[in-house]
């Protein structure tokens, strides 16, 4: 189910980005192709990193692409899920760790309420 905030991947689309900057998107393929093979890390696990960092990042064309790609290299829904509470303690753990900042702006200006 598509959000009309955002439009659908559509081949149009796919082509005009690629009549527009065609040498920039073939570069950006080759490093994607590249990122997300196997290397020291398997690519099952690369997408599941990647399913995390889109729920982040809150890109919605990321989070369908890698949770689909994710599920062809055999992850289960289990471990999207997982791996997208990992990503969701980490953006509430930088919350927290920048709370430090507020805390020290208060140490600086006095106590009290």
């Amino acid at each position: 189910m598509e959000n009309s905030l955002f439009p659908a991947a559509t081949l149009e689309i796919g082509k005009k980005r690629e009549e527009l900057a065609p040498e920039a998107l073939n570069s950006w393929r080759a490093f994607s192709r590249q990122v997300f093979a196997d290397g020291a890390l398997p690519a099952k696990t690369k997408d599941l990193i990647a399913v995390a960092v889109a729920h982040v990042t809150q890109c919605p064309y990321c989070i369908r692409a890698h949770t689909k790609s994710a599920r062809q290299k055999g992850a289960t829904e289990k471990e999207i899920m997982e791996a997208i509470w990992v990503a969701a303690e980490m953006r509430a753990g930088a919350a927290i760790a920048h709370s430090a900042l507020a805390l020290d702006v208060m140490k600086e200006h006095g106590a009290g309420s």
